[in-house]
């Protein structure tokens, strides 16, 4: 049986898998990518609207296989308009606040959409696109960066595998070698920085159907040869992509002018490229001259040690979670749920052994000297495990919006509440654990920064690699794949290098403004339970439900 997953496709991706037998009756029905020409004035119009606009979001299937082929996009995007039309007809002029904002998260869907086709192109320019097999559910609400409509989460399936599912993934696996074909043909991509930072994601997809053929052995024939097949057409995609890497010259980024206008149509984050690099270096500097006034402060006191065995690590780690959910119920922080405290422990991972000296992955370097400083930025499970348990009543809000539009309210809430917990006194009387919360700001300042430069092509990959591993403290990056991992990230997805801080910049505007407008009524408590209960939503949206206030950014959109 597969776990549930409360923000999976899975089931959406079966069902399209399965369109083509269902061709003979689809004639009766009304097609969904075919907008009717009537319109209406109701919220229920639009929640009509954008149940079928999901649909058409999608691709086609041909043969168990997402149709990107260059005719197929075309036809795709030549069709927008009648569904930007029929949003725009719907009258909104008796709505409240709250249907207002589920509307402009529909036009954001389809801005993201028509960006897709003008600009992005991941089909024809990254060849990432086409991995889909996924080991590990993101701390997110739905994968990091742009995604292919086959995708496989292997996590979410129950092990060993019932005949069921073991069937489900032979068939779904055994569409990689076509996929993959079709890819050769679909990418076009001149972009020498995002054609070889492709490479990673093969060899990363070999390795998980490499584990996954270890797991499942003899459990199904058919999925034994569904993986040796997927595997080996993996191998060779990846070949291909090393072949013609020399071939590749052009430039990756998007370009300043178009980051720019994702950020304000599809984002809704209210910040120009330009005003992004102004504020990253901000917070890059206030996290360098922080952490300095910190050490000195603590000159005396001696530094924090890593744990060193599995027993303290499972101790501590079980402490953390403990302490921190005290914190967020004693300190009256926000309102604290049963659901939450599991799902937040369940993600305190295992130990690792390291040698005396031997610098782990960056967060780990953190994480084993105060594990309750990750337990701030792991509050995305506690939203994750809320979103399942108490679902957003709007049908809109409660599934995860398109082209990661989540991204600086996840991750800027993350992040955020690393150093407002600090503020709020999580870690009085733990000197040396603010360094930390210094250190993990410094890092994501100087990776954003770097994925900026790529966008406006100001650096390449190695310069934006260097930068980021320079400007991070006590040269606890010194790893290059873990940083070009995170920077192809950021250049596959526009905005999410700075996601982390542009979000939570706007977090901490948000509640300043609504504190001056609440006066005496106003607690933390108050704050985030309001804030949580607007839902996973660019921040400019909670605003306007929380203060009132439309922002300009939407005014004229």
């Amino acid at each position: 049986m597969k776990r549930g997953t409360g923000h999976s496709h899975a089931a959406r991706v079966r069902l399209r898998v399965c369109v083509a037998a269902c061709m003979a009756v689809a004639a009766a029905c009304q097609p969904a990518d075919e907008p009717t020409e009537a319109v209406g004035g109701s919220y229920e119009d639009l929640e009509t609207l954008f149940e079928e606009w999901r649909e058409f979001a999608a691709p086609e299937y041909i043969g168990g296989v997402p149709d990107y082929s260059i005719g197929a996009m075309a036809a795709q995007h030549a069709r927008l308009p009648q569904w930007r039309a029929r949003l725009e007809a719907l009258n909104r002029a008796e709505w409240t606040v709250s249907q207002q904002i589920d509307w402009h998260l529909v036009r954001a869907e389809m801005n993201g959409l028509d960006f897709e086709h003008r600009v992005r192109r991941p089909w024809a320019r990254d060849p990432a696109f086409y991995a889909s097999v996924y080991d590990a559910e993101s701390d997110v609400p739905a994968h990091e960066g742009p995604t292919i409509d086959s995708w496989i989460d292997l996590w979410t399936y129950d092990y060993p595998l019932s005949p069921v599912d073991a069937a489900e993934l032979a068939e779904r696996i055994g569409a990689i070698p076509e996929l993959l074909s079709r890819a050769r043909d679909n990418l076009t991509g001149d972009g020498y920085d995002l054609w070889v930072a492709g490479l990673r994601s093969y060899r990363a997809q070999a390795g998980y159907l490499e584990d996954l053929a270890s797991e499942v052995a003899g459990t199904s024939a058919a999925l034994d040869q569904a993986i040796a097949n997927a595997r080996a057409a993996t191998d060779e995609f990846h070949d291909w992509i090393q072949g013609l890497a020399d071939t590749k010259t052009g430039t990756s980024g998007i370009g300043s002018d178009n980051y720019t206008w994702y950020m304000h149509n599809v984002h809704l984050v209210p910040f120009s490229w330009e005003e992004q690099v102004t504020l990253m270096r901000r917070e890059l500097a206030r996290a360098h001259a922080s952490l300095r006034l910190e050490e000195h402060r603590n000159r005396d006191l001696p530094v924090l040690e890593r744990i060193r065995t599995e027993e303290e690590y499972d101790r501590r780690l079980n402490e953390a979670v403990t302490e921190y959910m005290a914190f967020l119920e004693d300190g009256r922080i926000q309102t604290v749920q049963p659901w939450m405290d599991p799902a937040l422990r369940a993600r305190n991972g295992a130990f690792t052994p390291a040698e005396p000296g031997q610098i782990r992955n960056f967060f780990s370097e953190v994480n084993y000297r105060d594990p309750v400083v990750m337990r701030t930025h792991l509050h995305h499970w506690i939203e994750l495990a809320t979103m399942r348990e108490a679902p957003h009543p709007s049908s809109v809000r409660r599934v995860p919006l398109l082209y990661n539009i989540w991204d600086a309210r996840s991750e800027g809430l993350a992040t955020g509440m690393e150093e407002m917990m600090m503020h709020a006194g999580l870690f009085a009387g733990k000197p040396g654990s603010r360094e930390l919360v210094w250190i993990l700001l410094a890092q994501r300042a100087a990776r954003a920064l770097s994925g900026l430069q790529l966008h406006g092509n100001v650096f390449d990959m190695e310069e934006a690699v260097a930068h980021a591993t320079t400007w991070t403290p006590r040269g606890w990056l010194p790893d290059a794949d873990l940083v070009r991992n995170e920077q192809h990230l950021y250049l596959r997805q526009p905005g999410y290098g700075t996601s982390y801080l542009t979000g939570k910049v706007e977090i901490e505007a948000l509640m300043g403004e609504w504190a001056l407008q609440q006066g005496p009524a106003f607690s933390i408590q108050r704050f985030f339970d309001g804030f949580f209960a607007a839902g996973v939503i660019p921040t400019v949206l909670t605003r306007w439900e929380m203060t009132g206030e439309m922002d300009p950014l939407l005014a004229s959109r």
